[in-house]
């Protein structure tokens, strides 16, 4: 006779962060009274992996709750759960369930964040954003580093300039832990914050790898206005490089007009090298010529080629 196996219990997302794992503190709630987070930071998206959980839940329901906050006039605002939720829609259900618990809004940040970011794939704008949230919402907390471990900025007789150098400490030091929570490096948490101030154009080509971020963040110290024409001329010109970027460092940008940066970017690209020998691969050449054709006769055709190509405006044979 087989011996039954103890059922293993997988910890949610929710009991992870201190949501109550009660079996009656789940519920069921009409999906109407429930309201997305503000400025929530993850798109939902109608994609082939949302058909799958469409189809899931037509087939076994909503699996695990989704973790919702109660507001003052009867609605939810949800925490954790968009995409479920938007599935649930989808596939025909007006209610879902719920684990409800009171949270401040600093609270509701961090754990949306947290349980977002456990995601398989994250955009670049959506990390960078939601890191942003995270660490203003610790900020407000009063969440330091520890207390102990940096200077106390008013107790201290600083000259201005020294006070600004402690600031900035002070906002590495939130970066660190920010950046620990999230298996991250404090100043990468800060390369993925400073995307935040790209236009939506530019950030919208780091989230499609046309622009490297690693240009995105140094492109997102300039104003607005040369953003627009860097966007405008990627756009036409399909791509940017580190030299460029750099190039445009080197100038007064308060001064660039967007005809004198096309200048200063056009002039950093590499020039084509006009003088030097010209060869040919021996492997390319076979695949036009046999075998009994030798050096001298292969230079010869492809002269004649040339020359043909010449005659015919150089628009081809």
């Amino acid at each position: 006779m087989a011996v039954k196996r103890e059922k293993v219990h997988f910890e949610t997302v929710e009991e992870l962060l201190g949501a109550p794992v009660e079996k009656d503190a789940t519920t069921e709630i009409r999906i109407d009274q429930i309201y997305p987070f503000e400025n929530h930071p993850f798109k939902v998206l109608d994609d082939d992996k949302m058909e799958e959980l469409v189809e899931s839940i037509k087939e076994n329901g909503v699996l695990s709750p989704v973790l919702v906050r109660p507001d003052d006039e009867g609605g939810y605002e949800m925490i954790s759960g968009h995409r479920r939720m938007h599935a649930a829609k989808l596939a025909g259900l007006t209610t879902i369930p719920a684990i409800i618990k009171p949270m401040t809004n600093d609270e509701a940040t961090i754990v949306m964040v947290d349980s977002n970011m456990q995601r398989e794939e994250i955009l670049p704008s959506e990390r960078a954003f939601a890191l942003k949230m995270k660490l203003d919402a610790m900020r407000r907390q009063g969440s330091r580093v520890d207390l102990t471990s940096g200077p106390d900025v008013q107790s201290m007789n600083l000259t201005e300039t020294s006070r600004h150098d402690v600031e900035k400490s002070r906002e590495s030091w939130s970066s660190e832990a920010v950046g620990r929570s999230m298996g991250m490096g404090g100043r990468q948490v800060q390369r993925y914050i400073r995307l935040t101030e790209l236009i939506p154009e530019l950030l919208d080509y780091v989230d499609r790898r046309r622009l490297p971020m690693i240009l995105g963040v140094e492109i997102s110290y300039f104003n607005k206005v040369l953003q627009k024409w860097l966007y405008q001329y990627i756009r036409e010109n399909g791509m940017v490089r580190q030299a460029q970027i750099d190039a445009i460092k080197k100038n007064n940008v308060d001064n660039l007009t967007q005809y004198s940066m096309i200048e200063v970017l056009n002039a950093a690209l590499p020039q084509k090298k006009q003088n030097g020998k010209l060869t040919f691969s021996k492997r390319k050449l076979d695949r036009f010529f046999t075998a009994d054709y030798d050096n001298e006769e292969r230079e010869k055709v492809i002269l004649q080629l040339l020359e043909k190509w010449k005659e015919n405006g150089e628009h081809g044979i």
